[in-house]
């Protein structure tokens, strides 16, 4: 190899070899959410919420909720909170989520839904008015 070639390569080989050059670890996200629907064999739910990392980034997102099952009823929740997991880069939490839902509430609603994405997954819970009862599978939609 040519000495005046040997600086400029070296150089690159450190840079790539730089942990900066890597991706980081993964990063701890939240959602905090409203969300309101109804079902009757078909249940669908839209709402807003906001994500927040813990490396300072935060995103305003629409959520959409569909599926289908032994599901009646009419909710909302109101302040839900959601953990995301698997996530380094905010983008990794948009998308569509599979999901399935128990649920059971007359004037006070409780939910809980665990749901992936990939590698990505999200668990949520939140406490609302409404009433329901049911069983239900989807996909759980996040966009920005």
């Amino acid at each position: 190899m040519k000495p005046h070639l040997v600086a400029p390569l070296c150089a690159v080989l450190l840079a790539l070899a730089s942990p900066s050059a890597f991706a980081s670890g993964p990063i701890s996200c939240k959602l905090s959410f409203n969300l309101a629907g109804w079902s009757i064999f078909y249940k669908t739910a839209t709402g807003t919420g906001m994500v927040t990392c813990d490396n300072g980034q935060s995103l305003p997102v629409r959520i959409r909720a569909k599926g289908g099952g032994l599901t009646i009823g009419k909710s909302r929740i109101e302040n839900g909170s959601g953990e995301f997991s698997g996530v380094y880069t905010i983008n990794d939490v948009l998308g569509t989520y599979a999901s399935s839902e128990a649920h059971a509430g007359a004037s006070k609603s409780a939910k809980a839904m665990a749901m992936t994405k990939g590698s990505v997954s999200l668990a949520l819970a939140g406490k609302g008015k409404g009433w329901d009862l049911g069983i239900a599978f989807g996909k759980f939609v996040i966009e920005p």
